[in-house]
């Protein structure tokens, strides 16, 4: 523009556009930022490839991919061709404008506005909702590969004759396809509805007809598509009842038909379909009639009788003919549900059998014989002593073992038995100094296994190590003790390259090592560098000089999430456990199938009924589930992931279960065949802490056959919260070599205890055979004990453990200073007709900061003994030397009655020479931490002697001469951190 002021001109400048510079760097950082985003999503897949292929799944890869991308393009373009067609046949059939009503008028300037961009609108709209459907669709993947590969279950569900794949792999299906049918009616009324509004074909304020015929008869359509969908939703939802989720009154939840389902839902259900059809076919006939009269009148029939005949009719059925007489008309239904059930959790050939629950001998020498072969007793804790483990066997800090150990059996000497175990893995908080390189380049694996015997404690407490030190050596024999992959390393590391990695350390110093295995991906590639460097977020992979020839990336490394990505359609257990099996660290990991649609089966939530006292101490604990509420479950896959090359192998455990079949159908030669286990590896095989868990819950209801036992809700049970600890969740399983009645010899079990619903007293004692190696593995044995006699439950013996006047006081005395006491895992054992109870107490004390076994807690037959050493408290019970304990009265029982009252607990005055003792106990005690801490081991030496004097004064005083508090944790020299250094 000119200079209209007269003055000197100047230079031009053109207002509001960029020079050329600038457009052009403006272009070039938007196609940089493009192909950033492109490079990013290209990133992602072709990291997961390359993961992909370097564990040998790559079909899992291609097949769930293939499968996803084949779903998106279907169903987007599906949705998107149903709104684009409706859009362009409402545009197709507008009305020719003529004598324009005011809101016309105002439609007009709409009009005239798109209409240089109507193709480009179309084209925008049916993308976004392809988009959208295609994406919804993908995620359905795993309904698309059961349904199209679902084999038979060979049984059929009582209401409608069907197989219960149908069920579990083809209603889901059917469902989701139903689903979209709706989606896309609605989307292409909504979108045909506006089209016409916007041209003239619907007129809401304009004088006339409020909607042309091409209008009426193309949305008259539309609804009669939405219609006949509500009806083939009718007839589905008949079969839904047998897998439908309801309140009753015996129980939580409800699966399957009741009496009100199949006598009012169920005609209900088969009426009005009936009536959609013939709604659906009076909305097709405005094709002709070119009115909505007789459709409208039908829809609205249809709402009324859904209200009726779907509501209503039920309700007073409900009201008038099932409740009056509940326990009769619903019993036949009971029956169903029970027997499906059963048989959906594996449950069914459970073993119940009645046990006194008092011993049957009085020769208490020879119970005292039996109890060797009741039980191969377990004293050590295994989420207990890991601190221990920690202690004594860390060497560096840079390794750590996980919080909880793990039990497994090995043979010593020619005999199996119970052993404690862990793997010394890497702990990055340990690190001496934290950098990338010593995070990821030389700090990159653990170093060997620990093992303890678990029925036995060395004379300080300490576990009586089988395999320690490090390098690690004992009875395992030689074998790869490097632990690349471990529950605790958690984040990547980069091996094999140029950069040598700390492999550990001994008296003459840092051993370094590379890695030789071919696990991982190459970073050879500088492709394959920079896909890294941006799927970790970490640029410096791209250019460090520490990547060089053979560098590999080890990443996924947890055992549970390497099976899972591996088998994305499996639930993988808590608890993933190592062993030493053919010269390799294995991680074994237990897996199940799962579905939701067992017809009749009640259904659980795994979050739920796997949680407990350690899982709530302890995340890794917890079940990975595809799916958290579920109505069948089998243990059908047996992982392992090697600890040095992280290689995956699935082993089909289950051969009968249809759902693995399926799967193995979706992706073949992923899972190898049970024959392929071989014998050193089913040595070390196990029954899975989460499938029992989830079978014990449900036990506690459907361990009765009779509905009306069921229905009356008297025989429930629940499994009794921990108390050896105050996370007020229920008590774990624990692992046990054992001997039920029934059995000859001991067997490795799985193990818990019920209590009646709302009481503490023991209702029942539940064992599992845990060993493959055995003809009867996964046998489910229940000892029920009679209703007319109170045996005490875990929480009642740990309350008589601590009244005992003499326990608490040493209790208290262990308690003093700086030490604490620990309770270990309350130990229930069948003997002779009685329970045994067993519990191990570790002290932390002395300047300690890890748990010592210092005693050990027994109880039988109403004697009870608190002694330094498992065999002691045995024969002190059995000896007859035990404290006599009186059960509490039962919650709920009228204590004024004669019967069922329990006597006055024992007078707790006690003669003053044992309080004196007691005095001098606790003075002695004190002395002698005040010892340790100033190092004077005379004063120390002399502390423990009068400690001991005073306590073997006590018991000498207490009446009886049974005091069982002999001695202290502390007169062992040993127990010092400096005897331990």
């Amino acid at each position: 523009m000119p200079d209209r002021g007269g003055g000197p001109t100047g230079p031009r400048i053109r207002v509001g556009r960029p020079s050329r510079r600038v457009r052009t760097l403006l272009m070039t950082l938007g196609v940089l930022a493009v192909l950033g985003m492109v490079f990013t999503m290209f990133a992602g897949f072709w990291t997961d490839w390359l993961w992909y292929r370097s564990v040998d799944y790559s079909s899992v890869f291609t097949t769930t991919l293939s499968t996803k991308i084949g779903l998106f393009f279907v169903f987007g373009l599906l949705m998107a061709v149903s709104v684009g067609f409706n859009i362009w046949l409402a545009h197709r059939l507008r009305p020719p404008l003529s004598a324009m009503s005011m809101e016309q008028q105002n439609l007009d300037r709409y009009r005239m506005g798109i209409a240089p961009y109507k193709k480009w609108l179309l084209l925008g709209i049916t993308a976004l909702v392809g988009l959208i459907a295609g994406a919804s669709a993908s995620s359905q993947w795993r309904t698309w590969l059961m349904w199209v590969n679902g084999v038979s279950f060979g049984q059929k569900d009582p209401q409608f004759n069907l197989d219960v794949s149908f069920y579990a792999f083809d209603l889901p299906w059917y469902r989701f396809l139903l689903g979209f049918g709706f989606a896309a009616a609605i989307l292409g009324l909504i979108a045909a509805a506006l089209t016409h509004y916007l041209y003239g074909g619907l007129r809401i304020t304009s004088p006339g007809a409020r909607a042309t015929a091409a209008a009426t008869g193309h949305l008259s359509v539309l609804l009669g598509i939405f219609v006949a969908l509500k009806a083939v939703a009718y007839w589905l939802d008949r079969y839904g009842l047998a897998v439908k989720s309801s309140d009753f009154k015996a129980t939580d939840s409800w699966t399957g038909l009741r009496y009100v389902d199949a006598n009012a839902y169920l005609p209900a259900k088969t009426i009005l379909f009936c009536i959609a059809v013939i709604c659906a076919l009076l909305f097709f006939a405005t094709l002709w009639r070119r009115t909505w009269q007789l459709p409208v009148i039908g829809f609205g029939l249809m709402v009324l009788s859904a209200i009726l005949i779907g509501g209503l009719y039920p309700a007073i059925v409900q009201k008038f003919q099932v409740q009056p007489n509940e326990q009769a008309k619903e019993a036949p239904y009971v029956e169903k549900n029970l027997a499906a059930t059963r048989e959906a959790y594996g449950i069914d050939d459970s073993q119940v059998t009645d046990y006194p629950g008092i011993a049957e001998t009085k020769d208490q020498a020879k119970l005292r014989d039996d109890v060797a072969n009741a039980a191969s007793i377990r004293i050590m804790d295994p989420n207990i002593v890991s601190p221990t483990f920690q202690q004594l066997q860390q060497i560096r800090n840079y390794y750590a073992f996980p919080t909880n150990l793990d039990v497994d059996r090995y043979a010593k000497d020619g005999k199996e038995q119970d052993t404690v175990i862990g793997l010394r893995e890497l702990n990055y908080a340990g690190i001496p100094k934290r950098n990338w390189i010593n995070d990821h380049f030389r700090y990159t694996h653990g170093y060997g296994v620990v093992a303890a015997e678990g029925t036995s404690a060395d004379s300080g407490g300490r576990p009586a190590f089988t395999e320690s030190d490090l390098p690690s050596k004992g009875d395992l024999g030689t074998y790869e003790q490097r632990v690349y992959y471990g529950e605790r390393t958690t984040t990547y590391s980069i091996v094999g390259g140029p950069q040598k990695e700390i492999d550990y350390s001994d008296d003459s110093g840092e051993k370094t090592y590379s890695y030789k295995g071919d696990s991982g991906v190459n970073l050879d590639n500088p492709v394959n560098r920079a896909a890294y460097a941006v799927a970790f977020g970490e640029p410096q992979i791209l250019y460090s000089g520490a990547i060089g020839e053979g560098s590999r990336v080890l990443y996924n490394r947890t055992p549970k999430e390497r099976v899972e990505a591996i088998a994305p359609w499996l639930t993988i257990d808590g608890d993933a456990y190592p062993a030493v099996v053919e010269g390799r660290i294995q991680w074994i990991v237990d897996a199940y199938t799962t579905t939701n649609g067992y017809p009749y089966a009640s259904r659980t939530t795994l979050g739920d009924t796997t949680a407990d006292s350690l899982t709530a101490t302890n995340d890794q604990r917890a079940v990975v589930a595809q799916q958290n509420q579920v109505n069948y479950i089998r243990n059908s896959v047996k992982a392992t992931v090697d600890a040095y090359s992280g290689e995956v192998k699935l082993y089909q455990w289950d051969t009968q279960d249809p759902v693995l079949k399926t799967w193995m159908k979706a992706f073949p030669d992923t899972v190898e065949p049970r024959g392929e286990i071989s014998q050193e590896l089913m040595a070390h095989l196990r029954y899975p802490q989460d499938l029992f868990k989830v079978q014990r819950e449900l036990l506690t209801r459907y361990h009765v056959k009779d509905a009306n036992t069921f229905l009356s809700g008297s025989e429930v049970w629940q499994v009794p919260d921990d108390p050896t600890n105050k996370t007020g969740e229920t008590v774990p399983p624990y692992y046990l070599s054992m001997k039920m009645p029934d059995q000859n010899e001991q067997v490795f079990s799985l193990t818990t205890t019920f209590t009646p619903n709302g009481r503490d007293n023991l209702s029942a004692f539940m064992a599992v055979n845990a060993d493959p190696g055995t003809e009867d593995y996964g046998k489910i044995r229940i000892l029920k004990l009679p209703t007319s006699t109170t045996v005490s439950g875990p929480k009642q013996v740990q309350s008589q453990f601590n009244s005992q006047q003499d326990i608490a006081e040493t209790i208290r005395l262990l308690r003093g200073g700086d030490s604490e006491v620990e309770y270990g895992n309350l130990l229930t054992v069948p003997l002779d007709g009685g329970l045994l109870y067993v519990e191990p107490v570790y002290v932390r004390g002395g300047g300690l900061k890890y748990p010592l076994l210092r005693k050990v807690l027994v109880t039988y037959g109403g004697q009870t003994a608190f002694e330094d050493t498992l065999e002691q408290a045995l024969d002190k019970v059995f000896g007859g030397e035990g404290t006599p304990v009186e059960p509490p009265a039962d919650e709920g029982e009228d204590e004024g009655t004669d019967e069922g009252t329990t006597p006055p607990p024992p007078s707790t005055e006690q003669p003053s020479t044992v309080q004196e003792a007691l005095n001098d106990a606790q003075k002695a005690f004190e002395a002698g931490q005040e010892a340790l801490k100033n190092n004077d081991w005379e004063a120390y030496g002399r502390a423990q002697k009068d400690l001991e004097d005073a306590l073997r004064r006590a018991e000498e005083a207490q009446p009886g001469g049974a005091g069982g508090a002999r001695s202290s944790p502390s007169t062992d020299p040993s127990s010092s951190p400096q005897a331990n250094s």
